[in-house]
């Protein structure tokens, strides 16, 4: 097994005290930053998803923000959980550029309901490795943290997380901040070497939730 596999743990049943596979990580919970979630998306069948939502309410998960383009669950969730508010902020997954409104829309939502001392967030896409950890990194730049800091804050709190965008998330974060480009290009090679430095075999983690995604009993 390559390093870059090694490096993502696995989970452990509480009750039992069995090792999980790495696709458990899919749909678990993790705080990246204080008072925000990545997580993978809501159960396709309907009594998971229920079961999934009572773990987000349980939480304390105030607001949720969908990162997929390809589905929409406000329906489930005004049903089952009608006091946490959903957003729809979908884009692709399909490895080009992230338009900047995506970042400036989603962040700017996101800041907002931060503003309630009470709130937690959620932002989900469909496996939670590309979409909703870049998003949570632009986040992270927007509310002040560092380039590594942030990345390396939602890599330890969710191993699973490749943070695929993340140089689009930086490059939206410095023309808003109306960086320079030399400093937009160090900037770049932050994350650069960070992701040279803290690689994961992104092939892999996807098809080991492939893998479960077949059965989803």
């Amino acid at each position: 097994m390559s390093k870059t596999r090694e490096r993502i743990p696995k989970l452990v049943d509480n009750n039992t005290g069995i090792e999980l596979p790495v696709s458990s990580w899919w749909r678990k919970l993790c705080e990246v930053i204080p008072r925000v979630y990545v997580s993978g998306d809501l159960h396709p069948h309907g009594n998971q998803a229920e079961k999934q939502l009572a773990e987000w309410r349980t939480e304390g998960i105030t607001h949720i923000f969908d990162c997929r383009e390809e589905w929409d669950d406000s329906e489930i969730v005004k049903r089952h959980a009608p006091e946490i508010r959903y957003f729809d902020i979908g884009t692709h997954d399909h490895g080009g550029r992230q338009e900047f409104d995506w970042f400036d829309h989603g962040t700017e939502l996101m800041e907002e309901a931060l503003l309630d001392p009470e709130s937690k967030i959620l932002i989900h896409c469909h496996m939670g490795v590309n979409r909703a950890p870049s998003m949570a990194f632009a986040l992270s730049l927007r509310l002040g943290h560092g380039i590594k800091e942030g990345l390396q804050a939602i890599r330890s709190a969710r191993p699973i997380a490749a943070i695929l965008y993340a140089d689009h998330a930086l490059v939206w974060h410095g023309m808003k901040q109306g960086w320079s480009g030399k400093r937009v290009e160090r900037g770049l090679r932050e994350v650069l070497d960070w992701h040279t430095s803290n690689k994961i075999d992104l092939r892999w983690v996807i098809s080991r939730i492939r893998s479960v995604e077949k059965d989803p009993a």
